[in-house]
């Protein structure tokens, strides 16, 4: 028997459990959130600013198809040796690293007057965002029990819809009133101070102060991986035989092929959307951008509810797999109806079209959950940059393929492209993919 002032070994043990898990892990989340807001302003700023600027400086939709696709090259490039950073230098320094050196490229577009400037510029944005999910990623899955990461991975990915649907008037104001110059100006330096932020507030799970033992012990029993950091110190280099271990399972590439897809809609949206709506649909560039945020909040509805339904299901007792797989799969058949937007021509219908196209990629958009759930456990951030590496070729391919598609004047085997990527993705997570499960190396 132990004393009073004595507690036994599985009384300490216990101790932690009694009290109630406090709540950080939420903020976490909304750090991630606001992130993501900026990533998004980020990469979409120049689609705004694409008309005037593409007017100023004489650049014909070719040449701005290359310009919009060049982020895309570097992105897609550096996702590999990004991932593999993120799984060797913790997320309080290389986050904001990154983001403060993306946000000095930002502001620069708004100082460069040729193509070639604005090549090189945008290149190393893209380069610079390349970490940006796989820490994400590793941020949610070291930070959220299983039953909670869908609805985490929703939230933080629905402020990319969010920044754009309400902030997008907002820098139209900017550049109506200042010139798009300031589009690039005001992003970026937001984003430098957003760095210092995150760099001051986040932290580990055990060594955050809003966090108590009772939080670390839920988030540890419900698979969250609380001791990523100290595990990835002792890591050994990087070796081929890693890379190989997330490139020779199928399973593995049905996610992969199916983020291509899902992104090819989204680059749509991020690049040629303002474009389409202004020199196609005929619409007042004012206009258009106001209802140019409805398909944005759309797609912000869509996330979250993919999130709270798919983590909705885990708790009901549906298997993980059935739980991510069916509002992706649904949702990227619901982007296919973005063609219906080739046999409208009022402007209320065509933006209903696009908007419902959004939402389901929106729905669709918790694709990060499965690499949450199916990496090997040592590779999570090497198999995060192998995802979002094929799936940002989309990045590069679809501003370059829509930009040859429309230079004999119409839009519409843009949109069925774009209808068509879509149901290619739902086939990839309907029938390649399979079981979801952990994988081994």
């Amino acid at each position: 028997m132990p004393t009073p002032t004595q507690a036994s070994p599985a009384a300490a043990t216990a101790a932690p459990t009694l009290a109630k898990p406090s709540r950080a892990r939420f903020f976490i989340m909304m750090l991630l959130f606001v992130t993501v807001v900026i990533n998004y302003l980020d990469r979409s700023n120049l689609s705004i600013a694409a008309p005037h600027l593409a007017q100023d400086l004489g650049i014909e939709p070719v040449h701005m198809g290359l310009i919009l696709s060049a982020f895309g090259w570097t992105y897609a490039a550096m996702q590999i040796p990004g991932g593999w950073l993120v799984d060797k230098v913790a997320p309080r320094i290389l986050y904001p690293v990154a983001i403060a050196l993306w946000s000095l490229a930002t502001i620069g577009l708004g100082f460069v007057g040729s193509f070639i400037g604005l090549i090189i510029l945008r290149l190393a944005v893209g380069a610079l965002e390349a970490p940006a999910y796989p820490i994400n990623n590793r941020v949610v899955t070291t930070w959220f029990p299983e039953r909670e990461r869908a609805t985490a991975i929703g939230f933080y990915t629905s402020g990319q819809f969010v920044g754009l649907a309400f902030l997008t008037p907002v820098l139209i104001y900017l550049q109506q009133t200042f010139g798009w110059h300031m589009v690039f100006v005001v992003t970026g330096g937001v984003g430098i101070l957003w760095a210092a932020v995150w760099y001051l507030v986040y932290r580990e799970p055990k060594d955050f102060r809003g966090a108590n033992a009772a939080e670390v012990a839920l988030i540890q029993e419900g698979g969250g991986l609380v001791d990523l950091e100290q595990k990835n110190r002792s890591r050994a280099a990087f070796q081929w035989r890693d890379l190989w271990s997330v490139l020779n399972k199928r399973k593995l590439w049905g996610i992969y092929i199916g983020q291509f897809c899902l992104n090819s809609t989204l680059w749509f949206f991020l690049t040629w959307f303002p474009t389409y709506l202004v020199k196609y649909r005929g619409m007042d560039f004012i206009k258009a951008g106001f209802l140019a945020s409805l398909p944005f909040l759309a797609a912000f509805l869509g996330v979250i509810c993919s999130g709270l339904l798919s983590d909705w299901l885990v708790r009901r007792g549906a298997s993980v797999g059935l739980a991510r797989k069916l509002p992706i799969i649904g949702g990227l058949l619901i982007s296919t109806s973005i063609v219906g937007a080739n046999f409208v021509d009022s402007p209320a219908l065509i933006i209903a079209c696009l908007a419902l196209a959004f939402f389901g990629n929106g729905l669709a958009s918790i694709t990060w959950s499965m690499v949450s759930a199916m990496a090997p456990e040592r590779l999570i951030g090497l198999t995060g940059g192998m995802f979002n590496f094929i799936g940002n070729l989309s990045a590069i391919c679809v501003p370059i393929v829509i930009g040859f598609l429309v230079k004999d004047g119409s839009f519409a085997p843009a949109i069925a492209f774009i209808g068509v990527t879509a149901l290619v993705g739902a086939l990839c997570y309907g029938l390649v993919v399979g079981k979801v499960e952990r994988l081994p190396e």
